[in-house]
């Protein structure tokens, strides 16, 4: 069986379209997947590398780069100095790629919208 061209066949779009709606697909499973995981300094850079390579293993990602923001995490630690995830704190590049089309997205806390939003930077 070729998975890939059952897959396709059930979409009712262009190629294009499903490479960003598969980008969106990536974004949100970093968001409601990991929003609410405990971290602090010390395994903050783990969370970074988990999130990022958790969605490196899903179809048809080329690239995906987390980083948390250090800004909010309290230098002064003991044991109950962590923090649970949030979306203000995490930033976020996917890019994905299906057959020529390459789609980067990104996740980033908008202060004026007050929102983590994400969007699409990029289509080629």
């Amino acid at each position: 069986m070729d998975r890939e061209k059952a897959a396709s066949d059930r979409f009712a779009c262009t190629e294009r379209e499903r490479c960003i709606f598969e980008t969106g697909i990536k974004l949100a499973t970093i968001y409601h997947q990991y929003v609410g995981t405990p971290f602090n300094l010390k395994s903050v850079s783990s969370l970074e590398e988990a999130i990022s390579r958790s969605i490196e293993v899903q179809p048809y990602v080329v690239s995906a780069k987390v980083t948390i923001d250090r800004s909010v995490i309290p230098e002064d630690v003991d044991e109950y100095s962590y923090l649970s995830l949030t979306g203000d704190m995490i930033d976020a590049v996917v890019k994905v790629s299906m057959g020529s089309t390459k789609v980067t997205a990104e996740m980033r806390y908008d202060s004026e919208l007050r929102y983590p939003l994400m969007y699409v930077s990029k289509i080629e």
